[in-house]
């Protein structure tokens, strides 16, 4: 890992992006031992105006806690794709949602085209797990937290009832991409 990696978890408010960076951030620093801190951001309206959610690692002191040059950039709507991979660095990863995100924008990083709000829908039977089939894949994409990490940490946050369907959906987005 470098000594900072910032990832951004973008799309839509009500997607749940800002739970899946406390649970990606919680994985790197609970269970990982790297120091991570993670921000959020919502655009004027709470339900379906463009969201964010961003996540610092480090293997040294984080001293400034908001992304500036994207490692890695989650898109699961057009309008955040088109809007935050502005800050995607070159030679970074671009994860879109292929149905949602058709217009993907030029540059030199490596795009992962997954189909993330089917696979939950479709696979895993509820499509409000897009943000744990999401993690899945970027769990299987950095080299710093690792997927059981990451299912501890998901299984800590997720409502008692729900840790299967949960389970399921990590397991599904990890297999998007290994």
């Amino acid at each position: 890992m470098a000594q900072r990696y910032e990832v951004r978890l973008s799309g839509s408010g009500g997607q749940g992006l800002v739970l899946g960076g406390v649970i990606l951030a919680e994985a790197v620093a609970l269970f990982e031992g790297i120091n991570a801190v993670q921000t959020q951001s919502y655009g004027p309206e709470a339900r379906g105006g463009a969201s964010k959610s961003e996540v610092i690692i480090s293997d040294e002191s984080i001293d400034y806690p908001k992304a500036t040059k994207i490692d890695l950039l989650l898109s699961l709507t057009q309008e955040a794709c088109d809007k935050y991979s502005v800050d995607l660095k070159e030679g970074g990863i671009l994860i879109a949602d292929k149905r949602m995100v058709t217009k993907l924008p030029e540059g030199n990083y490596k795009v992962y085209h997954l189909p993330i709000i089917d696979t939950a829908k479709e696979k895993a039977g509820k499509v409000f797990v897009a943000n744990i089939v999401a993690l899945g894949a970027i769990a299987g994409l950095l080299d710093s937290v690792s997927i059981e990490n990451v299912e501890k940490a998901v299984l800590q946050r997720v409502p008692k009832g729900t840790e299967n369907l949960n389970r399921r959906a990590l397991a599904l987005g990890y297999e998007l991409v290994t």
